[in-house]
């Protein structure tokens, strides 16, 4: 215990010294010099960033998100962007140059490949969480399978939600911050609107289950993303 207060005390001293303000600096160099930290952060990261983390390195009175707009401003006509993901940000490359990626180091080992009908259930899951295996058994027509889930769960894309209030109490399943990650997206508010896309005629449980709505689904993700149906 001496040893972790002792290194607590430590951290402290440092943030201590660490000047956020730069109150010495005229407001645009102070400006760039905030920029320039967010991005090497971001950058340095391994997982998105978020805002609490960004707070600690820049004054009190700088907007965040007026930040991440001017560096992103700097990023146009680069090949990667400064993306919202899974709440918070990420260099991403932009989809344009997937194709070369892809053809110069291969798809990457972070990509998950997934058959047709694991992409199906996953957004099924992602619309209608938290849903039960049964649920999702019914909706399809079919017995949705224990492997199936398993593959899921251990590709970390979902996992167990809420007890259902439905007899039997059986676990209902959930997308997960790395099903964010895998899409790109920022929160699950950023998923196509299932009720407008029926309404406007572009989606259909037909269509879901004709899987003529994948390749959209799974191209929301940046390049580095790389989800795949491969049946």
């Amino acid at each position: 215990m001496a040893e972790a207060a002792r290194k607590r005390r430590g951290r402290a001293d440092e943030d201590a010294l660490f000047d956020r303000e730069l109150d010495h600096l005229p407001p645009e160099a102070r400006w760039r010099e905030w920029m320039q930290r967010v991005e090497a952060t971001i950058f340095a990261a391994s997982e998105p960033v978020g805002r609490e983390t960004l707070a600690k390195i820049v004054g009190k009175t700088c907007s965040i998100d007026l930040l991440i707009d001017d560096i992103r401003e700097e990023l146009r006509g680069r090949p990667y962007d400064l993306v919202a993901v899974a709440g918070g940000w990420k260099h991403l490359t932009r989809p344009a140059y997937a194709d070369a990626i892809r053809t110069a180091v291969g798809g990457g080992e972070k990509a998950t490949n997934l058959t047709q009908s694991e992409v199906l259930v996953l957004m099924c899951i992602g619309y209608f969480q938290p849903i039960t295996r049964g649920e999702l058994s019914s909706f399809f027509g079919k017995e949705v399978s224990r492997d199936l889930i398993g593959h899921l769960r251990g590709a970390k894309l979902i996992a167990s939600g809420p007890r259902s209030p439905t007899p039997g109490a059986p676990y209902t399943y959930v997308t997960t911050k790395e099903f964010l990650l895998e899409f790109g997206l920022d929160t699950l508010r950023d998923l196509p609107d299932f009720e407008a896309l029926e309404d406007a005629g572009l989606l259909s449980k037909e269509k879901l289950l004709a899987g003529d709505v994948i390749s959209n689904f799974a191209g929301n993700g940046e390049s580095e993303i790389g989800m795949m149906a491969d049946e």
